[in-house]
Parts: structure tokens; C-alpha cells; sequence
């Protein structure tokens, strides 16, 4: 049992300890609010920084059967080599859906990555880019996630996604092109980067 006398903390048995004055209890006081303060605020702000963009990484399905007549051709031996090479370079990222097409190259594309990570593809109409981009921009905002498309579709979601196009048009026999969006969740301009994956990449 404690008892408060004046400057002195009278403890069980008769013994007294001496208080701090009032003036250096405050100070000490108000150290330690604002370490606690400060380390809130860090816990805080580690974690916005990286969930107010929105990642959108876009790619063309990998070489097609090139047979004529074929209404759903599946890929090729390279097509399903440029499919490990995707999977082997986005598994590490923080994919949180995979979009696709509902074609034989398009689900064969995403495949093993769909796989690696555990996720079943999400089915899109290639005719609706801009309602796809408003999924991603409401559903997904702040993740990371993978479109796969066509030669003639991905560049027109880039568009509804509202960045610049780096390029015009991809030629039939390009299959190696990976377009990374970045969204800031603010509302502000995004960005794309290009680059190239898998064999025969630039």
C-alpha cells in the first residue's frame, strides 16, 4: 500500500520515497507524450505512401497457333515459354487479381501465374476497356493487378486508364511488350512504363 504526502510516496512499512518537483513531472510528461505521438504518426505514414497508387501491369497474350481458320488458336511451345517467363517476373510482386480475356491464348498466358499466386483469373469483355479501367480504379484501388489482352485492346485501355500512349500500334508478331501503370489514388496523372519480357524481349 502506497500513501501521497506531500513531496514524499509514504510506502507500506513506514518507508518514504521522494517525489519529482510538479514542474519536471510535466516536462516528463509531455516527452513521453510526444514519443508516443511520433511513433503513431511513423506506424501511420509507413503504409500510405505505398497504398495511394494503383499498379496495373498490362500485357498481350504470348504467341498465338498461327493456323489458319482457327476461331480460338491455344499458344505455342514459345507462347508457353513466354508465359513462364511472366509468371517468373511478376510472382514476386504484390498481385491481388488477374484479369483476362476469355480466350485459350489469353487464360494459357496468365496461367502459371495464376497458379504461382493462387488467384483464379477474372474474366473481362475485351469491348468494355473503360469499364474495366472503372473496376481497377474502384475495386482495386491501391493494389496491384495484371490484364492480360490483345494486340488491339491494350492500348485502347491505356487510353480509358488516362495515360499517354507510348506507342501507336503492336504489330502481330510482338508479344513482348509489358505496359506498368501507375494510378496515384489522389486523382492525379498517371504514368506507364514500358518494358520488354521473355525471349527475343528488345
Amino acid at each position: 500500500m502506497a500513501v501521497v504526502y506531500s513531496n514524499y510516496l509514504t510506502l507500506t512499512g513506514g518507508y518514504q520515497a521522494p517525489l519529482l518537483p510538479p514542474a519536471m513531472r510535466n516536462i516528463l510528461l509531455l516527452f513521453f507524450s510526444f514519443l508516443l505521438l511520433a511513433g503513431c504518426g511513423s506506424t501511420r505514414s509507413a503504409n500510405p505512401g505505398q497504398a495511394s497508387v494503383t499498379t496495373v501491369y498490362i500485357v498481350r497474350h504470348a504467341e498465338k497457333d498461327p493456323g489458319p481458320n482457327l476461331p480460338d488458336p491455344a499458344l505455342t511451345p514459345a507462347g508457353e515459354q513466354r508465359a513462364v517467363a511472366l509468371r517468373e517476373l511478376l510472382e514476386r510482386r504484390p498481385v491481388t487479381a488477374i484479369f483476362t480475356t476469355d480466350t485459350r491464348r489469353t487464360r494459357g498466358t496468365v496461367a502459371p501465374l495464376a497458379t504461382a499466386l493462387r488467384l483464379p483469373p477474372i474474366v473481362y469483355n475485351p469491348r468494355n476497356q473503360r469499364g474495366l479501367a472503372e473496376q481497377i480504379r474502384q475495386e482495386y484501388a491501391g493494389k496491384t493487378v495484371v490484364v492480360v489482352g490483345h494486340s488491339n485492346t491494350i492500348l485502347p485501355l491505356l487510353n480509358e486508364l488516362q495515360v499517354t500512349r507510348p506507342l501507336q500500334e503492336i504489330a502481330d508478331n510482338e508479344y513482348d511488350y509489358l505496359f506498368e501503370v501507375k494510378l496515384p489514388r489522389a486523382g492525379g496523372p498517371g504514368t506507364v512504363a514500358v518494358q520488354h519480357y521473355g525471349a527475343g524481349a528488345k
